[in-house]
């Protein structure tokens, strides 16, 4: 069974100030295996659009430093991404909530929440971020690692509560509910595979 998203009218919008410069398409390393990965995400419904055409669900993977490759905004109706749908982010602010992008298209809405992943722990290579009602509920119901309800989609304080829950965990790959960002499932690891898997493993158990 496919996962649904949220239909609040402000999901998937980006929220951020962005100095963006267009530039070409990159072929960064580990750029095929992210969207191999994304495109599973996609086949699960993990990944995708509304029925408003709004879309939901992105994927990244750290280049150098808190420098990261993420899916652009507004490509959840497509099933396969190519390099022109990617976008570098090469700086962010999360307390300005201000990030510096280059590439063909804009940056994801949920690049902050990435970054701040990057920014606290190191040896961190890939975020996912999907949406499940089914996930979702279970993980709330489960006391799973969760940011709070009032920090809301799209705000330093959401992005600040995923860097202090990833801070707090000595662990280098692991997986939060966003609870005030509903249906909201972030993992991150090591590697494109552990992020995946994390994702993979509770889409089986509660919405496969």
């Amino acid at each position: 069974m496919k996962g649904t998203a949220s239909s609040r009218p402000e999901e998937g919008y980006v929220k951020y100030v962005a100095d963006h410069k267009t530039g070409p398409a990159m072929e960064l390393p580990r750029w095929k295996e992210l969207n191999e990965a994304r495109t599973r995400l996609y086949d699960t419904g993990l990944i995708g659009v509304l029925p408003n055409g709004v879309g939901f669900g992105n994927v990244s993977v750290r280049t150098a430093g808190d420098e990261f490759l993420i899916s652009g905004t507004a490509t959840g109706d497509r099933r396969v991404l190519t390099p022109l749908e990617y976008c570098l982010v090469q700086s962010f602010n999360i307390e300005e909530n201000r990030v510096t992008t280059r590439g063909p298209v804009r940056a994801s809405s949920e690049s902050m929440s990435h970054g701040a992943v990057y920014r606290s722990r190191a040896s961190v290579m890939c975020v996912i971020h999907v949406h499940s009602r089914k996930i979702f509920d279970a993980m709330i119901a489960g006391g799973s690692v969760s940011t709070p309800p009032e920090a809301a989609y799209g705000t330093p304080e959401m992005a600040l509560a995923i860097a202090s829950r990833v801070a707090e965990r000595s662990v280098d790959c692991g997986i939060m509910v966003l609870a005030g960002h509903d249906e909201g499932v972030l993992s991150y690891g090591v590697s494109v595979h552990d992020a995946l898997d994390l994702i993979l493993n509770l889409y089986d158990t509660y919405a496969g």
